[in-house]
């Protein structure tokens, strides 16, 4: 049995617990002289249907989670038995080639005999697991819904328990994303220190040169590779200030339009197709970018007597920003609405005009939610990669004329890990110590925000 198959019986057995604990609590308040029901009947619905559906839906994570390691250390003991005993080196390529093999990636009569029965062996191993945890699950789902049913009484006091249980889940979802990003933070870090122990941080942050193409032998160009980040970092900022210098004076002009002045019918119209060009994919962007607007500069610079590239910064920043607008122009706009209606009519009381109540008084007050969406916008700028890979080009170039091809740090890191790849190499690691850098950088970007807000904002009661 499939495990989304065996997902959705788990929730119809859920369902009909919910059903059942319901009309039993119904059932129970409607008898003669009975005790009045201590929660409402939902509520007995609901903690029915958790205690059938939570340990079956978590009998099933777990097997899902440990079956493909343990089912491979089983047939790996066997392969390994029937060597007399592998090395690491080995065990990892005969491991990649019974995955390969068991997800069909490659034909059986390519590949060792042993392979081929641990395969096989896999296979049936699986089969057995997935019909037994099946079973397994869908009996603890039966026997938590009969057992709660049985227990349901007018004193339960099943909203309590319900209230505990969804406060537990959610407190396990928070100490999750928090796990889940300390792991990507030290899996970046441990990669990168691999990284410096082979190319000095000095030369890799204040290096001016970016050329991480490594040759085989020692005698072949470019043997020695060049890591400099400048040029990158270079690159990344300039772009990205392009494409913020259009993003938020435009998004946040709007915003103040929109909630301010416009009508509720213009509004109407124009905030959701504002909004759909945050639903447009990057890719078209990068079209765009790359057949009219590039074009266009190219033209236009020829005019002037200006030399403007094929892939240039501006290009790419002028498209960026376009597509940035919507993010910041939708969360101002909603930050600008949440300011109270109280504190506008106090402004105009006073007599300060509409333009002098939003400059001191709405702006202030929608501040940190201002910065919040220009951080946003930020970030979504640093780790565009479609539209400068189309637009801006490849080509690691310090330079800060925005006329001229650059490239981001995020488009390296693709560049990088393109291909089958193996990390042991410096021009593989570069990509981590790359995705290391930006995150500090995208860090102290955040801590100057608050610091902003924390200055200039202004409270109300």
């Amino acid at each position: 049995m499939s495990f989304s198959l065996l997902v959705v019986l788990i929730l119809l057995l859920s369902s009909l617990a919910y059903w059942l604990g319901r009309n039993r609590a119904i059932a129970l308040a409607q008898r003669p002289r009975a005790t009045k029901l201590h929660s409402r009947p939902g509520y007995y619905g609901i903690l029915a249907g958790l205690w059938c559906g939570l340990p079956a839906l978590l009998a099933v994570t777990v097997w899902h989670l440990a079956a493909e390691p343990l089912l491979t250390r089983m047939a790996m003991d066997g392969i390994a038995a029937a060597k007399g005993g592998v090395s690491p080196d080995q065990l990892d390529l005969l491991i990649n080639e019974l995955r390969n093999l068991v997800s069909g990636n490659l034909v059986a009569r390519q590949v060792d005999p042993l392979i081929q029965a641990a395969a096989e062996q896999y296979l049936g191993l699986r089969r057995l697991g997935d019909l037994v945890f099946a079973v397994v699950a869908l009996a603890t789902a039966l026997a938590g819904g009969y057992l709660f049913l049985s227990r349901i009484r007018p004193v339960l006091r099943a909203r309590n328990q319900v209230e505990r249980i969804i406060k537990l889940i959610l407190t396990l979802c928070a100490f999750l994303a928090v796990f889940i990003t300390i792991g990507i933070v030290l899996s970046v870090l441990f990669e990168s220190i691999r990284f410096f122990q082979q190319v000095s941080p000095a030369d890799f942050l204040f290096g001016l040169k970016w050329s991480p193409q490594m040759a085989i032998r020692a005698d072949q160009t470019g043997s020695s590779g060049s890591f400099g980040a400048i040029p990158v970092l270079v690159g990344t900022f300039l772009i990205s200030g392009i494409a913020m210098a259009i993003a938020v004076p435009l998004g946040l002009m709007s915003a103040i339009y929109l909630s301010e002045y416009a009508d509720l019918r213009f509004r109407a119209v124009v905030k959701p197709l504002l909004e759909i060009l945050a639903g447009v994919p990057t890719v078209v962007y990068g079209f765009f970018a790359a057949l009219v607007v590039a074009p266009a500069l190219r033209n236009l610079g020829s005019l002037a007597g200006l030399p403007v590239a094929s892939e240039s910064a501006l290009a790419a920043g002028l498209v960026m920003g376009i597509m940035i607008i919507p993010f910041v122009s939708s969360l101002s706009d909603d930050v600008i609405n949440a300011v109270p209606q109280s504190l506008r009519d106090g402004s105009y009381a006073l007599g300060a005009t509409k333009s002098e109540t939003i400059k001191l008084v709405i702006l202030p007050a929608a501040l940190p939610g201002i910065v919040g969406s220009i951080l946003l916008a930020v970030s979504r700028a640093i780790g565009e990669t479609m539209i400068v890979v189309m637009a801006a080009g490849l080509a690691a170039n310090l330079t800060f004329n925005p006329l001229k091809a650059a490239t981001t740090v995020t488009v390296q890191i693709v560049t990088l890990l393109i291909g089958d790849q193996e990390f042991d190499s410096p021009k593989t690691l570069a990509a981590f110590a790359l995705g290391l850098l930006l995150f500090i950088v995208t860090l102290a970007l955040n801590v100057v925000a608050l610091y902003v807000v924390r200055k200039y904002r202004e409270e109300y009661e």
